[in-house]
């Protein structure tokens, strides 16, 4: 068949090789072809302009907006939603007809398309993490081998202050081998702490600059990681139904486990971003912290830890978070408290 009556293409990517399946109108099978990084966006300068499916991952968002610049309909689903799709077995031709089916369902769930700018902004946010890993890494391994010696130094921000001063009282009475490697955990500490400040820097400065950043950050518990982040991952939050549907997206909504009319409702499903949840319950922990010491800011919060677990509230109050973030990014308003 020609490839003039392609209507829907399923592209499965992959680094180096690309399998191409594509439909017409009725269904039938136009081509099925196996095709080289060099020679994808030859084969759709040929095609007429159609609706194309692929897999979130990490190339697919460059690879939408390259398609989107030669004028076709591109749209990203997550990887879990096409496997049901696939008839029997695994390779690149079955998984490119998965996405030509399922790309056509009219209840599939899409990922939204990232800019270069705001992929930009994220990788700031992950290479951010990556230090601070590393950096608690580097604080419990000098912990742990000061501790072989007998210096043991408390948890927390001021216990690696604690264990710095006494690496330094005691470089006179521990064996010299010893104090060089530790030397160099010091310095590496040093300057990942220094790498993390400049990260921090660039973050906030993108912050003051986005309006949209700026709004989030009028929301209790959430500060400029948080608001950065979440502005960078939505582009647009009319892409999201309702309030429920965002917070779901980042999974803090109760996973179900419902039948015969009665509803189950278990713990967060934990199935969306996993930074930007992290993130607002840390800042819920914040909030809540806050209300254990002074109730009058935030009574409703007091009135249920008297009834639920801290954590439980911290979850809580990460999910209401999560709707107000949408609520503001959608009518592009500040966050006003409730009054009495």
């Amino acid at each position: 068949m020609s490839l003039e009556n392609i209507a829907v293409v399923g592209l499965d990517l992959a680094k180096n090789v690309f399998q191409i399946h594509a439909v017409d109108d009725t269904g039938c099978v136009v081509a099925r072809r196996q095709l080289r990084r060099n020679q994808l966006l030859q084969f759709f300068e040929q095609i007429p302009r159609c609706l194309v499916g692929m897999e979130a991952c990490s190339t697919s968002h460059f690879w939408a907006r390259e398609l989107g610049k030669l004028g076709f309909e591109v749209k990203l689903m997550p990887p879990v939603y096409v496997k049901p799709y696939v008839k029997r077995g695994k390779n690149d031709a079955a998984d490119a007809e998965a996405i030509c089916e399922a790309v056509t369902r009219p209840t599939m769930r899409f990922v939204p398309i990232k800019s270069c700018e705001r992929q930009a902004l994220l990788m700031q946010h992950k290479t951010r993490d990556l230090l601070v890993r590393h950096r608690t890494a580097l604080i419990n391994a000098l912990r742990g081998h000061l501790a072989e010696f007998g210096i043991i130094a408390p948890q927390g921000a001021m216990g690696v202050k604690t264990a710095l001063e006494a690496l330094h009282a005691a470089r006179d009475e521990l064996p010299a081998p010893a104090v060089q490697a530790l030397e160099h955990i010091r310095n590496q500490l040093q300057e990942l702490s220094q790498k993390i400040a400049e990260l921090d820097r660039i973050i906030i400065a993108w912050c003051r600059s986005d309006a949209a950043a700026r709004r989030l950050m009028t929301i209790p518990g959430v500060g400029s990681l948080t608001a950065a982040a979440i502005a960078a991952s939505v582009g647009d939050a009319a892409e999201f139904r309702s309030a429920r549907q965002f917070a779901a997206w980042l999974g803090l909504t109760p996973r179900q486990n419902s039948s015969g009319g009665k509803e189950r409702l278990g713990r967060i499903s934990k199935q969306g971003d996993r930074t930007i949840r992290r993130l607002l319950v840390v800042g819920a922990t914040a909030v809540v912290r806050r209300a254990r010491l002074d109730a009058s800011s935030f009574p409703w919060i007091a009135r249920l830890l008297d009834r639920r677990p801290a954590r439980l509230v911290s979850v809580a109050i990460a999910n209401k978070t999560a709707r107000i973030a949408w609520a503001i990014l959608r009518r592009e308003e500040v966050y006003r408290p409730a009054t009495a």
